[in-house]
């Protein structure tokens, strides 16, 4: 899996915001590592920057220097949709009748092509294969049309699919959530104004106070002057979709979602492992990073069951190494794990291991993994994973294998424990899911690891009431 996207957004009180919305996006950057761009406005005009490949290297002070005014938006980029390239890389600005325009998107609309072709039958010009532009187009139509608040609205009932948006029409910077949630997007407050953000962590970087979610079907407006903020419930869904994977592996394990520390999380989800499948075994060890929470969490609750097995630390990454996900081909895969994880032995060396990963997508990594402690002279390897089995892809926002490449799409786990040849295998249950996010399954998204997902996607089974009666709630806070 790739990982998605990320957004911010930033209004303050006369303060340049070009190096909060820098910081910012370093704080995201495991969100995302093919593009980075920002979008500012001093009152007069609009300024961009947007360029290929990681924060540090798409800006230098110059460029910082030259991103004027209080106001703006930052994004970081993995492409689901609309390739690899310059031309989709964000935020995705505009200048039209109304203003100038300036949107960053994270998600995924699953009705992208319909909006598209019904926008350019009416004149309408695009420049990528990418949703977002799809959407600064129907909202810049909207906005020749109607006022703000109403030309986001009108946008939202158009698309469907996943989204958060940080978005700047002139000097006012807006965040929208779509209405069922499915994509995270946080509201901060700073010393001289407020930020929005996908997650905490770009709050915390800036020494703000995380003040709540942005709600599901919510759009955010910042005053200008970075004094307050003005709240539109534009739209209530009857479930929310919250993404489970945000929790289980892509948000950073210090960043609080829907109220919920990731890292406590993570945590619980490995108690839950344990309770459910546990092995007593000497050695209990994650793999690094993502898989660290989960087997403190095991680990704790092994102990506390009386299992006399020892959390360790056997794997060590280079971190210079990429992501083997990243690899075009299986061989490169396969030769990506030897370069990025090597075995500690005197950890290993005649023990019986338990090894604690959060997710399984291929089986590339996990078979590589189970060879390196072999060769290290483990005697038996237990694998256990803080997810269940990935079954179906994902098509709101994760750059997920194919349904051929799933390892679980067409075996048993069973079949999936002798193919990656560890002495057992277990998941983590969707209950324990459920249980550790205190939510139902109707509101949570879990389309990959049941195949059944909250939008009509083509060609995929659903079960989701998708119904969404409209509100028109307002709430100004500030001074």
């Amino acid at each position: 899996m790739h990982e998605k996207c990320g957004v911010v957004g930033i209004s303050l009180d006369g303060r340049e915001a070009a190096r909060p919305l820098y910081y910012s996006l370093y704080a995201l950057q495991h969100r995302g590592q093919e593009s980075a761009g920002i979008v500012t406005h001093d009152g007069f005009q609009q300024y961009e920057h947007v360029e290929m490949g990681l924060v540090g290297d798409a800006f230098d002070s110059e460029d910082l220097a030259a991103l004027n005014g209080p106001q703006g938006i930052g994004h970081i980029r993995y492409p689901t949709e609309g390739g690899v390239n310059e031309c989709c890389a964000q935020p995705f600005s505009v200048s039209f009748k109304s203003g100038s325009l300036g949107l960053a998107h994270n998600g995924n609309l699953v009705n992208a092509d319909e909006v598209r072709d019904t926008l350019a039958a009416l004149g309408h010009a695009f420049t990528s294969a990418g949703d977002t532009e799809v959407i600064a187009h129907d909202l810049a139509r909207n906005l020749l049309e109607a006022d703000l608040v109403r030309a986001v609205k009108s946008t939202m009932d158009r698309i469907h699919g996943s989204y958060s948006l940080t978005i700047m029409h002139d000097e006012t910077v807006l965040g929208v959530r779509d209405p069922q949630g499915n994509r995270p997007l946080v509201l901060g407050e700073l010393d001289d104004g407020y930020v929005l953000a996908s997650e905490s962590a770009a709050v915390d970087t800036l020494d703000g106070e995380l003040i709540r979610d942005v709600k599901p079907g919510e759009l955010i407006v910042l005053s200008p002057d970075g004094a307050g903020y003005d709240s539109y419930q534009l739209i209530d869904a009857p479930q929310t979709a919250h993404c489970f994977f945000e929790h289980v592996y892509f948000a950073r394990p210090d960043s609080i979602l829907n109220d919920e520390l990731v890292y406590d999380v993570r945590r619980e989800l490995g108690r839950q492992l344990w309770e459910e499948s546990g092995i007593e075994t000497d050695v209990v060890m994650p793999v690094p990073d993502s898989g660290r929470a989960f087997a403190s969490g095991y680990a704790e609750a092994a102990t506390e069951a009386g299992a006399g097995t020892e959390f360790a630390e056997g794997l060590m990454k280079n971190r210079y190494v990429g992501r083997t996900f990243i690899m075009p081909t299986q061989d490169e895969r396969e030769r990506a794990v030897r370069l990025k994880l090597n075995p500690i032995k005197s950890t290993i060396r005649g023990r019986t291991v338990t090894i604690i990963d959060d997710s399984v997508v291929r089986g590339t990594t996990s078979t590589q993994l189970v060879s390196l402690l072999r060769d290290a002279g483990a005697e038996e390897i237990h694998m256990r994973v803080g997810s269940p089995p990935i079954v179906a892809p994902c098509y709101l926002g994760i750059d997920m294998a194919s349904r051929d490449e799933l390892i679980a799409a067409d075996m048993t786990i069973e079949e999936i424990e002798a193919e990656i040849e560890a002495d057992s295998l277990a998941y983590l249950s969707i209950d324990a899911i459920t249980e550790a996010l205190n939510r139902s399954r109707a509101d949570l998204c879990l389309g990959c690891v049941t195949g059944e997902y909250p939008y009509d996607v083509e060609g995929e089974a659903t079960d989701r009431d998708v119904t969404r009666p409209t509100v028109g709630r307002e709430t100004s806070h500030g001074d």
